[in-house]
């Protein structure tokens, strides 16, 4: 692997490290504490090793599923008029925008381990 491939791996380690640290303030933290932890995991050992292709094609497919169980709150959310809500604090009287946040939570961790994917391919 490339200098410039492992710097950004690197860095997805990081990232994901942020994303999951930050969720240690969650009502189910454990969730996605493990969720960001697994794929940061994920790309600081694939800077050193490779994984198997249908491990990370399993591993998407696994994030993509668990994101289905929040996508119809995310539609709630872009059927709403203040889509600024997302950013603000949770508010439990509408579910939609932690859902939101989960789904697209998810589907980041997806493409960090898609990106991890499409290095095999080059």
């Amino acid at each position: 692997m490339n200098r410039s491939k492992k710097i950004i791996n690197i860095g997805l380690f990081v990232l994901f490290g942020i994303f999951a640290f930050l969720q240690l303030n969650d009502p189910d933290a454990w969730v996605w504490f493990a969720v960001y932890g697994f794929v940061s995991a994920i790309c600081l050992y694939s800077s050193f090793k490779v994984i198997p292709k249908n491990i990370l094609i399993a591993i998407i497919i696994g994030l993509l599923a668990y994101s289905v169980f929040h996508f119809s709150l995310f539609v709630t959310y872009l059927q709403t008029e203040h889509k600024e809500e997302i950013f603000g604090k949770m508010v439990y009287e509408k579910p939609y925008l932690e859902g939101s946040r989960e789904f697209l939570g998810l589907l980041i961790a997806a493409l960090g381990v898609f990106y991890v994917l499409r290095q095999k391919k080059k």
